[in-house]
């Protein structure tokens, strides 16, 4: 909190300055037109100075470069929105964040809306992201809803806002044509620090407990790291043709990526096509808009082998030639009494080869909406919104006979599919009025939504390599429905120009609460109230050469949470066993039926949201920006606990309690200089928020909900929900340290003072929250040379290093083959695992240079409208922190060896004519 406070303290000198450059330029700058900004607002569009929510809108121009994800083109673009990469796969998705989330372990992520239509928050078997199937260079802009007040026009699934993404589409008049390509390469961050070939053989030799340790060292200096990674090679393109004809306005776009990813065997390939067709008829009066997009997929996604060339002996070759490594592919593996060492590491390269892991993803999505405005009332509008979304995937996964994963078996292959639709129905009324007499605009909404999800899961068959072929596994088919049903309505009135009062409320019903008994727990009412005081348009302002914008505004809302998992969490149901679990009486085997676990109580998760902004503009909007203060307490908390012995499984969904967060959000655009030759802009933007649980219901005073798995054991969690404290606090041992600051094995605090040290004991240490993050863009524009980059920060971030508390001295010689360790294992000298040791909990702070482009433009190349840019581009360039580990960005904050975020250098052009 400390560095929030600085920057605070920091951003008037900021601004100051800001203003001071302006005033050197303003005499060579031309006279601006001023341009209405127009954001989507949830079933429609307002004025972005009319707004009384608060909503963040990027549009095209101010992008992230180079991304292969839609999620990506935000990433530090908007205060209170974080995008956190899930590693450095391509095609891998992004954790998107607004304000923190308002949910514990049920979903955190938003609601997304794509030319909208309300997307499914998950992915079918094969997509490591739902995002990646759709063509970033597709899309036109974001609208993010943050608060209650913007958001709860969508009810049921808002809690969490809400992301309103457009799509490009074509506009009248002559043929334009847009082709882009660009070629990459992408190389690894940097590697986990591990001994050495030669310091491994030395510690060895010097500390081994038997001499058949030392006798299993090799001669070589294997870095196996550096062996699984890659310079990986990709390249996009894309072409776009839009125009008209006649009354038909049109944009058709084909994209191809092919992306190689660092670990050797990743590979990722999209194939993308949309149409857009933007037709009115009858004067006017009917405006149809047909979206149609479609991507396919295809994936290799590489054997998990991080943690295995983290590990694996660094003094042995890649290869054995000897008779023992011709059983294994002729790759170096251990074994024991010439037999396979199944508790050794495995050999990394020789996983990757083994194991072929491949995905086809098809998905479409297809929306008509026609908005009709009446002849006999133009100022009455009624719009139906049809769409489909149907994603299926379909993969395989083969080890192949041969090596040590199959050493046991003649190998080894799963088939799978899985299919998901999004069927919607919309309609609503909208009636748009100037009430002249009393100088007011009526803004009227009245709608009606049907959405029908399904998921359709067929048994996946394994097979092993005998030569019939059989599966050895019987297949059982899966199918899941969730309906969602909505009434809502919204008034906006706008009067003199000055003052704007909203208001909505929206009926939801959600078939997930039905519990087979009555409807009491299936609807829910979410409403809000804001408003908007245009201070620039009173007349002690209107004049103002120094304002040029001044708005407050404050709003309250309530939105819905019910995304907890599964279909069917409040209703009784059966599955039935089978065909390796069948029942035997005498001679024969009967099919069980097993009741699943449930709860008919669920009902939503709510969270009310109180919101105060202040939008501000100087100097000719030459200085633009908000201050946003928020409060939201979600009541009903949706998450998965655990029950008492004897129900049907160890844990159950339950609503549990309450959880409070505030938080505060400022953003600033400044735009120093503005010539005829040279154009600098700048953004900057800082959010800080903090969650609290404020209770958990029917419970003992000291209860927890663990979270935060870690690898190394079973049900180990070094992560706990506890009340007064933040969501996912880290809960460990509180570790004491000699007289030279070394930690001293098992020795920790007896917090209790009862004389022993045991799970009492653990207490909650630092936080997942951050206590800020900022983002900072700026382009620059002299004569035909544009430059741009674009920075993050997170201040306050705290990571458990999984890997440096896993790894320990005794862990080389154990189970009669030999591993490597970390550094931090060597200099702490730990003998056993310390896994729950706050002695691991470092701090993750750090800034990151996401982007930097240079490029240079050729206009009026065969005429007048051709123009040529070309430009080189670096993602992620540099990362500082004092995080030991490779990457300090992770989400969950649990560091397990993930796959790491890549550098990636490239080169392109865009031509248009």
């Amino acid at each position: 909190m400390k560095n929030f406070t600085t920057v605070l303290k920091i951003a008037p000198a900021f601004l100051l300055a800001s203003s001071m450059m302006h005033a050197q330029t303003q005499d060579s700058t031309t006279k601006e037109k001023k341009i209405e900004e127009v954001v989507l607002i949830g079933y429609g569009k307002q004025k972005k100075e009319d707004l009384t929510g608060s909503i963040s809108s990027i549009t095209s121009k101010d992008f992230n470069g180079g991304a292969v994800s839609a999620d990506q083109l935000i990433q530090g673009k908007a205060p209170g929105v974080t995008v956190t990469g899930n590693g450095g796969a391509p095609g891998v998705g992004s954790t998107i964040r607004i304000r923190g989330g308002a949910s514990l372990t049920a979903s955190n992520d938003p609601l997304i809306v794509i030319d909208g239509i309300p997307m499914d928050f998950g992915s079918v078997s094969g997509a490591s992201n739902a995002l990646a199937l759709i063509n970033p260079n597709d899309i036109e802009s974001f609208d993010v809803l943050k608060d209650a007040s913007a958001a709860a026009i969508y009810g049921n699934r808002a809690s969490n806002g809400v992301i309103l993404i457009t799509t490009k589409k074509g506009s009248a008049g002559k043929l334009k044509v847009n082709f882009s390509t660009l070629a990459s390469v992408s190389t690894k961050m940097g590697i986990q620090d591990v001994l050495t070939g030669d310091e491994f053989r030395k510690y060895v030799t010097e500390n081994a407990s038997q001499q058949k340790y030392i006798d299993m060292l090799g001669t070589a200096n294997t870095n196996w790291q550096d062996l699984i990674y890659q310079q990986a090679w990709g390249t996009d393109n894309n072409v776009a043709i839009s125009g008209g004809i006649k009354k038909l306005p049109y944009r058709l776009s084909l994209g191809y990526n092919e992306q190689n990813g660092i670990v050797r065997t990743n590979e990722f390939r999209r194939t993308s096509v949309g149409i857009n067709l933007t037709p009115k008829l009858f004067d006017n009066h009917l405006s149809i808009n047909v979206n149609i997009k479609g991507s396919m997929t295809e994936n290799r996604f590489p054997a998990n082998v991080i943690g295995a060339a983290q590990q694996m002996d660094p003094t042995q070759n890649v290869n054995d030639n000897s008779a023992q490594g011709a059983q294994v592919g002729n790759y170096y593996e251990w074994f024991l009494n010439n037999s396979l060492n199944v508790n050794g590491t495995a050999n990394p390269l020789a996983s990757l080869e083994a194991r072929r892991d491949v995905s086809t993803v098809f998905r479409g999505i297809g929306g008509l909406q026609l908005d009709y405005k009446f002849h006999f009332l133009p100022d009455l509008h009624w719009n139906i919104n049809v769409g489909y979304d149907y994603q299926k995937g379909t993969g395989a996964v083969t080890e192949y006979a041969g090596y040590r994963a199959t050493f046991f078996n003649l190998g080894t292959r799963r088939d799978y599919t899985q299919e998901k639709s999004n069927k919607l129905l919309e309609t609503y009324l909208n009636y748009v009025k100037n009430i002249d007499f009393v100088n007011t605009k009526v803004d009227l909404l009245a709608g009606y939504s049907y959405q029908k999800f399904n998921d359709k899961v067929p048994g996946a068959l394994t097979y092993n390599g005998d030569p019939s072929y059989n599966a050895v596994s019987a297949p059982r088919d899966y199918e899941g429905n969730l309906v969602l049903l909505g009434f809502y309505g919204r008034g906006i009135f706008t009067i003199a120009d000055k003052y704007i009062l909203t208001g909505s409320v929206r009926r939801d019903a959600t078939s997930r609460f039905y519990n087979g008994v009555d409807l009491k727990n299936n609807w829910g009412t979410f409403a809000a109230v804001s408003g908007a005081w245009k201070m620039k348009n009173e007349n002690f302002l209107k004049d103002s050469k120094v304002f040029s914008d001044l708005k407050l505004r404050a709003g309250w809302g309530e939105t819905g949470q019910q995304e907890v998992g599964g279909y069917y969490n409040s209703f009784a149901s059966y599955n039935i066993s089978d065909a390796t679990a069948q029942y035997g009486f005498g001679d024969q085997f009967f099919y069980m039926y097993r009741p699943t676990q449930y709860n008919p109580n669920l009902t939503w998760e709510t969270t009310e949201t109180i919101n105060a902004g202040i939008d501000f503009g100087f100097l000719n909007n030459r200085i633009t920006g908000s201050f946003d203060w928020f409060k939201k307490n979600t009541r009903d908390l949706l998450a998965r606990v655990q029950v008492p012995a004897g129900e049907f499984s160890n844990t159950n969904i339950k609503n549990v309690g309450s959880m409070e967060t505030d938080g505060l959000e400022f953003l600033i655009n400044v735009v120093p200089v503005k010539t005829e030759n040279f154009n600098w802009d700048f953004s900057f933007n800082i959010a800080h928020y903090n969650p609290v649980i404020t209770n958990f219901q029917d419970v003992a005073p000291d209860y927890l909900i663990q979270q935060g798995g870690i690898s190394g054991g079973i049900g180990n969690n070094v992560q706990a929900h506890v009340v007064g404290n933040t969501p996912f606090s880290f809960w460990l041992f509180q570790q004491v340290y000699d007289d030279n600051g070394k930690p001293l094995e098992g020795v920790y605090v007896d917090r209790n003072n009862d004389g022993k040290i045991d799970i009492a004991d653990r207490y909650l240490y630092k936080s997942t929250t951050p206590d800020a993050t900022f983002g900072f863009s700026t382009k620059l524009r002299y004569k035909k040379w544009d430059f741009s980059t674009s920075l993050r920060a997170v201040v306050g971030n705290y990571v458990y290093n999984n890997f440096a508390s896993q790894s320990n001295v005794q862990s080389i010689q154990t189970n009669d083959y030999l591993q490597n360790i970390s550094t931090t294992a060597l200099n702490y000298g730990f003998a056993t695992p310390q896994y729950w040791s706050d002695a691991f909990v470092e701090n993750a702070s750090f800034l990151r240079m996401d982007n930097l482009t240079v490029g240079y433009n050729f206009t009026n190349i065969f005429n007048n409208g051709t123009s040529l840019r070309i430009y080189g581009m670096a993602q992620n360039v540099f990362v500082i922190t004092k995080y030991s580990g490779v990457d300090p960005e992770i989400f969950g904050n649990i560091d397990n060896g993930f796959y790491q975020r890549p550098k990636v250098y490239s080169l392109g052009l865009n031509f248009q004519f």
